[in-house]
């Protein structure tokens, strides 16, 4: 694919991801928390019903970057795992495929938090 046309479907569905975020956030009494997990489980959803898997090969990075691709990351790591080790898989899968980068988030957490004094409010 060329790249152009790479970038173009990543800003596109990237940017479609973050509207429907920002619409709930604006006309909705949700809590950010709430729509962080709905993004996350909406996500798992899609790829169980294998329409995700499609959006990822279409837009790459603009599909895996936002939460929605966390959701992806774990739904796969899970099938994945249950292909290979059965049952087990269903409680290892998610958390083995998504160690990464959670731990690259804990890590730049703690960092930031020493780096950084917070403002009192």
């Amino acid at each position: 694919m060329n790249v152009f046309i790479g970038c173009f479907f990543a800003f596109l569905i990237g940017g479609a991801i973050c509207l429907i975020g920002q619409i709930l956030i604006d006309y909705t009494k949700l809590t950010p928390a709430r729509i962080l997990t709905a993004f996350v489980v909406t996500g798992v959803i899609l790829t169980a019903v294998g329409l995700y898997a499609p959006i990822v090969k279409l837009a790459g990075a603009g599909a895996t970057v936002p939460l929605t691709g966390f959701g992806f990351a774990l739904a796969k790591g899970v099938e994945e795992a249950v292909d290979r080790d059965g049952l087990l898989g269903a409680l290892t899968g998610g958390l083995s495929a998504t160690a990464a980068g959670i731990s690259l988030v804990l890590l730049l957490g703690s960092i930031s938090s020493l780096l950084f004094k917070s403002d009192e409010k």
